[in-house]
């Protein structure tokens, strides 16, 4: 595994680590490659239940690594990265039937906001900030961001953060909608890890359905999502957990899932 990225498994939970930390965890061709394949390695894992993706350092990811950026211009090669790394990247967090966790423990900037954006839950250092950056280097956004920023803060605010970006710190990305949790900086990588454990050990099938209707109730009809919560319910009454799960409140019980 590239040094870029580490990537242990562990109880359930898939821990993925941006690891450029002299470089604020910007994203070259090397990390960007690692990360597309742990992703998906992560998402087709059966044994992984939830996945948390945090960093080393003072920074989340700024991004794309710029000064790589600039040397492959000329060639137009760079340009291609948005469907060959970012697509993909985005697709393995917001597909896969498992909850992501960002554990942000420093600035998300550019594809590092985008791919915080995209995880289900975010647990947000109070040290740490977010820029939509993309306007500010004279590009549109990418990494899924104009998709999924409307639908944490509205299209008013994404389009006001899209077209001037800006710092938003910690306490203003939860008062926007942006953080789930925000903790002192220095138990970050402790509550982000318990919160990650903790959906690790939950209903992963319900969990996979839940994250599955929030996608798709947010372009769809009413009709068309009372229909997919039709075909999810179907799929998490079936699954092992929804018995354990109805005889442990019947004990007056704490469930012990399985994930199946």
């Amino acid at each position: 595994m590239a040094d870029a990225v580490l990537y242990e498994v562990s109880d359930g939970l898939a821990t993925i680590t941006l690891n450029r930390p002299d470089a604020m965890n910007a994203l070259n061709i090397e990390a960007k490659v690692a990360l597309r394949e742990v992703l998906q390695e992560a998402a087709a894992d059966k044994a992984v239940r939830a996945v948390l993706l945090t960093a080393t350092g003072r920074a989340f990811c700024v991004g794309q690594d710029l000064k790589e950026h600039i040397t492959l211009l000329p060639t137009g090669e760079v340009m291609t990265t948005v469907r060959e790394h970012y697509n993909p990247i985005v697709t393995a967090i917001t597909t896969m039937a498992k909850p992501v966790i960002a554990g942000v423990n420093g600035v998300a900037a550019g594809a590092g906001a985008g791919f915080a954006f995209a995880c289900d839950y975010r647990v947000v250092a109070d040290s740490a900030s977010f820029n939509t950056s993309f306007a500010g280097v004279a590009l549109t956004a990418d990494s899924g961001a104009s998709w999924t920023l409307p639908r944490l803060i509205g299209p008013s605010r994404a389009a006001d953060l899209l077209f001037f970006p800006r710092t938003v710190p910690a306490a203003e990305a939860l008062d926007l909608g942006i953080a789930n949790r925000v903790v002192p900086a220095a138990d970050l990588a402790a509550e982000a890890a318990a919160v990650a454990r903790r959906f690790a050990q939950g209903p992963t099938v319900a969990y996979g359905a839940i994250k599955a209707s929030l996608a798709y109730g947010a372009s769809h009809s009413l009709l068309e999502t009372l229909e997919k919560e039709d075909e999810l319910q179907t799929l998490a009454g079936a699954a092992d957990d929804h018995a354990i799960a109805v005889e442990a409140f019947l004990k007056k019980e704490k469930p012990r899932y399985t994930g199946h």
